[in-house]
């Protein structure tokens, strides 16, 4: 049963929302776009804020369902925590889409949001702040993930726990390392901005 529940957390999060979206609205791979990944904001620079937003929402869930197996299965334990690890790796790495996925910040934060809510809302507030503050998802993403391990030592979760959040923060800081060369060089793109359809990814 455990076995079943991380494999059908896989394939929720293998299903790529803005991958298909962008096909059924634009006719277009937006892997190709933007900065080349499949979540809500490189959507939201194609097709809008209004279906980035949608993006966002579904793949937040995506997270959360996972979650809510893992819960299902073994409550009490990190094993949720774990669905949700492997939900985030099937966003990244998507079996349905030729492995090329997103960066999984909004899966993490539905991982979270079923895990322990209050932290998740605290986290999703600074991602906020930072964002108004420079427009950088980015820079906001990394910020709160970095946060999720720093919490879980702080407040003396059990080691495991700490570790599969440890393993989450490095994933994603590992996703966005494009991301952060940019953001040194000064030529990472600002959240609002528009991309062209005939263009390819920079």
């Amino acid at each position: 049963m455990a076995f079943m529940a991380v494999i059908l957390s896989y394939l929720i999060g293998s299903i790529s929302f803005g991958y298909l979206f962008a096909r059924l609205f634009s006719s277009v791979d937006i892997r190709s776009l933007g900065s080349g990944s499949t979540g809500a904001t490189n959507i939201s620079r194609l097709l809008g804020l209004k279906m980035g937003l949608v993006v966002l929402v579904l793949d937040v869930l995506k997270g959360f369902i996972a979650v809510f197996l893992g819960n299902l299965v073994l409550p009490g334990t990190a094993f949720p925590l774990l669905c949700g690890l492997v939900a985030i790796i099937g966003h990244n790495w998507p079996v349905f889409f030729g492995f090329k996925g997103g960066r999984g910040v909004a899966t993490t934060l539905g991982v979270f949001l079923g895990f322990s809510p209050l932290p998740a809302l605290i986290v999703l507030l600074l991602f906020c702040v930072i964002v108004a503050i420079t427009r950088y998802v980015s820079l906001g993403s990394l910020t709160g993930s970095i946060c999720i391990p720093v919490y879980m030592q702080i407040t003396a979760y059990p080691p495991e726990y700490f570790l599969l959040g440890l393993a989450i923060c490095l994933l994603i800081i590992i996703r966005h390392a494009p991301n952060i060369k940019k953001l040194i060089n000064g030529t990472e793109s600002k959240f609002g901005e528009k991309i062209d359809s005939t263009l390819t990814k920079r």
